[in-house]
């Protein structure tokens, strides 16, 4: 790629970066009051990790029987109010278990 091409694309992005990041402080200058909004906004980053983090999931295994187990017990280990760590480590547990004996077969 020539060198004034990559420039120009590095200007656009970090410009829009930039934009989308400064206009909400510059248009919106007093507390939000609606709550519908600001509910809406507290999820907001929540929603954009699982949509990101959940088919990545799926796809790092070798298989993808062992991704669904894998997920399964980290939501069983979630819901019984297990620590992230504890559900983390649980389920990268389950899946290596899971690639192991699905490899054996």
């Amino acid at each position: 790629m020539e060198q004034s091409k990559f420039i120009i694309y590095l200007f656009v992005a970090a410009t829009t970066t930039y934009l989308i990041r400064m206009l909400p402080l510059l248009l919106i200058k007093k507390k939000i009051a609606n709550k519908f909004v600001v509910s809406f906004l507290y999820y907001i980053p929540y929603a954009v990790l699982s949509v990101m983090t959940i088919p990545a999931v799926f796809y790092a295994t070798d298989y993808y029987t062992s991704a669904v187990i894998g997920v399964i017990a980290g939501i069983v280990a979630a819901y019984l109010g297990q620590s992230l760590l504890r559900v983390a480590c649980l389920s990268c547990l389950v899946v290596f278990i899971a690639e192991s004996i699905i490899g054996l077969m």
